[in-house]
């Protein structure tokens, strides 16, 4: 007899998948997938794939909504000349905040260079701004963040500069977040940067959420009434005293137990844990999301459904290059905030064929969720981050991305990173990346669940992170498909390093530069496959099997 429960049907169809992906099948029988090796894990995933311990699943990353079609607006209709010379960003700016105000829109750039003295900000759901590609378009930046809107300081002390890792000249914020973000940064009083405002306290509870399982689509809750299929709302998850919800994110067992959690002070300022998802569907008390959930929902960490700031949804930019006036890169943690692109409690924004050069720091997540960026290139001079994705971002996709070799030599105190990954983010992807220097900078804050899948590496750059962010990675860590042109293991080669995680497909490597211990003691439960191959592992790309599953 056929199984036709919603289970049987889900399996048999996640088997034919598998084998399709794989090249064991007849829809396998030409083309890339057809040649290489299955690995056990692999196969292991496909019958659990929501549940895996060791591989996240991450076929939802990324934008999921189609654009929403809108006014067309010509940015030189508001004033933006193509001349190299005249400021266009206060033309820009009002074409962008014309189309937000008519319900969303894009605003269009034509071939040339657009000078422009001030950021760039998309604050309304729906507006693109779209050049005619990033060979053609450029947009020319003369000052800095610190000259725009101020000094920056650390909400953790010291004399860093926070535009070392936050902002971007081009700035997709919601309008009342950027407002009150901005505010704060001129009175110096540096916020906390994500979904529930400078404090963390602009947020009520919609319902509490009964317990359930890491991987469950569904949860039940003690009252609906709040909820509708289509609202964004977060998960929230509190820690107890006992940091139960910081070992459950490191994997859980004898050595997270054993971990003094209680003077990581960074890390734990993190916490409590936002979520942001769509509602699938409501059918009485029972709430279905359009994820899985990323965690265990227990009732010791206070599991709750809450509202939070207004995000930004369906925003774009496509098709240009930012360029940065060409300045040495300033010395580690001072950067000035020649910053690229920022993406700040965005969910289902996209950036497409977008080019920055010069930059302090090249694209960044902050407290973005569902979003993707790809074909994006960093080039120039040399950046301190080329990619960041910080403060709770998760469910974010970076594909096709590249990281040139920079054209200057870099300056004596300067630092490189790479892929950056911190502050309990988790479910991102990178997938589909050159990089001709950086390293995969899993830079404490106990990251978890994240993956970068086929990918080439020159592995030059160093991880960065306070001692008081705590552990380098949390649990569920993959990298899959590695290719290590220096044959540097440090950060590729994680089987030894993160809890519960897999290395799988990765050519021979070995230590030298910057040399990291794992952060807990014991079995870390980690798995190594198809060590000391390049390119033989099947399916090739971890990411891009799991949409297909």
């Amino acid at each position: 007899m056929r199984d036709l429960s919603r289970r049987g049907v889900l399996g048999g169809a996640i088997a034919v998948a598998a084998t399709a992906v794989t090249g064991t099948g007849a829809a396998a029988a030409t083309g890339r997938e057809s040649v290489g090796e299955v690995p056990h894990i692999w196969r292991e995933f496909t019958e659990t794939p929501f549940t895996h311990p060791q591989i996240p699943y991450v076929g939802r990353a990324g934008r999921r909504r189609s654009d929403r079609p809108g006014r067309v607006l010509r940015a030189e209709s508001y004033g933006a000349v193509a001349d190299g010379t005249t400021d266009s960003a206060p033309a820009i700016n009002r074409a962008l905040t014309a189309a937000g105000r008519a319900g969303g829109g894009t605003v269009l750039l034509r071939p040339g260079t657009y000078r422009i003295d001030d950021l760039i900000h998309i604050g309304h759901d729906d507006v693109v701004l779209k050049g005619a590609g990033s060979s053609r378009t450029t947009l020319y930046a003369t000052k800095n963040l610190t000259e725009l809107i101020g000094v920056y300081g650390s909400r953790y002390g010291g004399d860093k500069s926070s535009w070392s890792w936050a902002g971007g000249l081009i700035w997709l914020c919601p309008e009342d977040r950027f407002r009150t973000l901005t505010a704060a940064i001129r009175a110096k009083t540096w916020p906390f940067e994500g979904w529930t405002g400078n404090r963390r306290d602009a947020w009520q509870t919609l319902t509490t959420v009964e317990p359930a399982g890491r991987g469950s689509w569904s949860v039940t809750v003690a009252d609906a009434r709040r909820l509708r299929a289509g609202d964004l709302v977060l998960l929230r998850l509190a820690d107890d005293a006992d940091h139960t919800l910081l070992e459950h994110m490191a994997g859980g067992g004898p050595g997270p137990e054993s971990y003094t959690w209680d003077d990581k002070t960074k890390l734990t300022s993190y916490v409590p844990y936002e979520w942001p998802v769509r509602i699938a569907s409501v059918r009485r008390n029972r709430v279905t999301f359009e994820r899985p959930l990323p965690l265990d929902v227990r009732p010791e960490w206070d599991p709750r459904l809450t509202t939070h700031v207004t995000a930004l949804t369906g925003a774009g930019v496509e098709g240009l290059t930012l360029e940065a006036v060409e300045t040495p890169q300033a010395p580690h943690l001072l950067d000035k905030g020649y910053n690229g692109l920022a993406l700040q409690c965005t969910y289902d924004c996209r950036v497409d064929d977008v080019t920055v050069r010069n930059v302090d720091n090249g694209f960044g997540f902050i407290a973005a969720s569902a979003s993707t960026l790809r074909r994006t290139r960093v080039t120039g001079r040399g950046a301190h981050h080329p990619y960041y994705c910080r403060e709770g971002s998760h469910d974010n996709l970076v594909e096709d991305f590249v990281i040139e070799r920079r054209t200057v030599d870099a300056p004596a105190g300067t630092q490189l990173h790479g892929i950056n990954v911190e502050g309990l983010s988790s479910y991102n992807v990178w997938s589909s990346g050159r990089m001709e220097m950086g390293t995969f900078d899993s830079h404490r804050g106990m990251p978890f669940a994240n993956v970068r899948t086929d990918i080439t590496v020159d592995n030059t750059g160093q991880h960065g992170g306070d001692a008081s962010a705590g552990p380098l990675f949390g649990a569920r860590f993959t990298h899959w498909n590695i290719r290590v042109t220096n044959e540097r293991a440090g950060l590729m080669k994680i089987d030894g390093l993160a809890p519960w995680s897999a290395t799988v497909g990765l050519n021979t490597v070995r230590e030298f530069g910057q040399i990291d211990v794992p952060d807990f003691p014991g079995d870390l439960h980690s798995r190594l496959e198809l060590y000391g191959t390049t390119d033989e592992v099947r399916p090739a790309n971890l990411y891009e099997a799991q949409r297909r599953l």
